[in-house]
């Protein structure tokens, strides 16, 4: 007849076993790395428990760096395009000065040609007229936009302000009918009239001699004469000469430099000497920031 009650293994022997059997391993494992295979295992199926539950973290984490990547990208990518088509303004001019310099290199008692203000500014809207070559852009007279004012695309002349308002302004393209810019030719220095003729890819060269020494691919300059737009920048590029005798004229042609079919981003320019002023100077305060960043390196 077998016991109701069995007599088993107390509690404190269990108990000392065990952690003779745990020291036991502990020093196989540390001594022969017997235990490696088995946490390989347990590791193995644990691992998915693990990734689950750091799963929704590392989620929130990669989402925050992603946007907070974009937006710095964003902010970025603004600063480089106005700082590109601001420099790419000033290379059309130092260009200009380069080529004038090596031509009136005696001429030093010449007057000194003064700098322009620039400001960046973006077409908000076309004029749905075919007749009308005009585009509004966001700045108006709170930044001290006026009428008559140049206007420049990284390319060269694009137009100039026909009417302003208090936030946005409309810039008449060079390619309109009524629209008419002095130029002069940077290889011979031949002064004429470019007009546009209602079309964004052609312009017309107003009243030229047959022996004029106008050539295809002669690039057309702003000649600075009218007080328009400053000396030295890039109108037009000459694609077309016919010198028919029995026209009182030669039939001229030119092409744009700037893309007037595609422009988004544009430069308005003051004058040093105007009396308007732009309220916001992006260029001022970026040769400012870099004297200031000069002078903390220099220190």
């Amino acid at each position: 007849m077998t016991p109701l009650f069995a007599r088993t293994v107390s509690l404190r022997l269990r108990l000392t076993l065990a952690l003779l059997l745990a020291f036991f391993l502990i020093v196989l494992d540390h001594r022969l790395s017997v235990m490696q295979p088995t946490r390989m295992v347990l590791n193995s199926i644990v691992s998915p428990v693990q990734y689950l539950a750091t799963l929704p973290e590392q989620t929130f984490s990669r989402l925050s760096e992603n946007l907070q990547s974009r937006r710095q990208m964003r902010h970025e990518l603004s600063q480089l395009r106005t700082q590109m088509l601001d420099m790419q303004g000033e290379m059309q001019r130092y260009q200009f000065l380069k080529l004038e310099n090596e031509r009136l290199r005696r001429l030093l008692a010449s007057d000194a040609r003064e700098d322009s203000l620039r400001m960046v500014t973006e077409v908000i809207a076309v004029d749905g007229d075919s007749f009308l070559h005009e585009v509004v852009v966001n700045k108006g007279t709170v930044n001290g936009v006026f009428i008559g004012q140049p206007v420049l695309d990284e390319n060269g002349v694009v137009g100039q302000i026909s009417s302003v308002g208090l936030t946005t302004a409309r810039v008449l393209l060079i390619s309109d009918q009524s629209h008419a810019i002095p130029t002069r030719s940077e290889r011979s220095g031949i002064r004429v009239v470019v007009q546009g003729v209602g079309q964004t890819n052609a312009l017309e060269v107003m009243h030229v001699p047959h022996s004029t020494e106008l050539e295809v691919g002669d690039l057309l300059l702003s000649s600075g004469l009218g007080g328009v737009f400053p000396e030295g920048y890039p109108v037009a590029v000459i694609e077309d000469i016919d010198r028919d005798l029995t026209l009182p004229f030669a039939q001229v042609t030119a092409r744009p430099v700037a893309s007037l079919d595609r422009i988004r981003m544009l430069l308005l320019v003051w004058q040093a000497s105007a009396e308007q002023q732009p309220v916001y100077n992006p260029v001022q305060q970026l040769r400012e920031r870099m004297r200031g960043e000069d002078s903390e390196n220099d220190s």
